[in-house]
């Protein structure tokens, strides 16, 4: 099996959606790339921290979808990152009410030596520094590194940033966060700026909308499924980024047409995050419901047309 090395947070997160609320659950970006990628037929392993209050069952649950978990660090007496928000009513804009950073103020990322040669690394949302203290601890060159991150870091280590995505073959954003970081309002222009910086695909993902891939001239587009309920999407952009890596790695293939399909295995997967609160619809997920919607993917996309010369 291929090794897919997952860095970001594993948290708690206490949502408001219109549609209700929660207490504090299970969240963090690297909780939701590791669910997604469990999908897939990789050897996954996340690199994250927490503390001595996050429940041994959460970490059972990681065991249990064949994710490898010794490189998440459990720091004695200390308190796990938590992240509060509330969602506005369109639930494409949220405000965040509560961030304690707590021990992933002072995480320093170890690799464990078995994934240290890992085929895949997908950089989770994190401060940049630790995104590129793991690439640092790489013995050999992965053959793909995926990189997402969020405005947060533009506005606060943007030097920081600007280095790592210099380091990377794919970053994954959303629109908003494309035009802040290439200053272009049209989103060909933009990934063309973002291309410049380093990355040789960039992703630009559109929510409901859905996604976008870039690769020199070429574009492809993925819609998002129309979908009768959406309850929370909070972690539909890290379950995207799940999907398309361990697709990748599953299928060994890095070029642009096999990434269109990542895309799109991304962007079905999503589809499922969004219609329950927090990780819940991907901790119950079946193969077979993935597959059977995959099937819907390709119905919303098809289509034959005679093109007259």
């Amino acid at each position: 099996m291929n090794k897919l090395l997952i860095v970001g947070t594993v948290a708690f997160d206490a949502i408001e959606t219109p549609f209700g609320k929660t207490d504090k659950i299970l969240g963090g970006a690297a909780t939701y790339i590791g669910l997604s990628s469990s999908f897939f037929n990789v050897d996954a392993a996340i690199v994250s921290v927490v503390g001595e209050d996050f429940p041994e069952t959460y970490l059972d649950l990681l065991i249990d979808k064949g994710i490898n978990i010794e490189g998440i660090e459990v720091v004695k007496g200390g308190k796990t990152f938590f992240w509060s928000g509330k969602y506005h009513n369109d639930l494409n804009s949220r405000d965040t009410l509560i961030t304690e950073l707590n021990v992933l103020a002072d995480f320093n990322p170890v690799v464990p030596e078995a994934y240290k040669t890992s085929d895949i690394v997908l950089l989770g949302n994190l401060h940049p520094l630790v995104q590129a203290g793991v690439l640092d601890q790489m013995t050999q060159k992965p053959k793909l590194i995926v990189l997402d991150t969020m405005n947060f870091w533009m506005d606060c280590a943007l030097p920081e940033l600007m280095s790592v995505i210099a380091r990377v073959d794919v970053i994954t954003i959303n629109d908003e966060e494309a035009r802040q970081l290439s200053g272009e309002y049209s989103l060909v222009k933009a990934a063309e700026k973002i291309h410049a910086m380093g990355p040789k695909y960039v992703v630009i993902k559109k929510g409901e909308h859905g996604a976008l891939l870039f690769h020199n001239k070429e574009v492809f587009f993925a819609p998002a499924l129309p979908l009768e309920e959406v309850f929370d999407p909070t972690g539909a952009g890290d379950t995207f980024a799940g999907g398309f890596a361990g697709y990748i790695a599953q299928s060994e293939n890095v070029s642009f047409d096999n990434m269109k399909n990542a895309v799109i295995y991304g962007s079905n997967l999503a589809s499922f995050c969004v219609e329950k609160f927090g990780t819940e619809r991907m901790e119950q997920l079946e193969k077979k419901e993935v597959y059977a919607r995959l099937q819907q993917f390709k119905a919303l996309t098809q289509f034959e047309i005679e093109l007259e010369h």
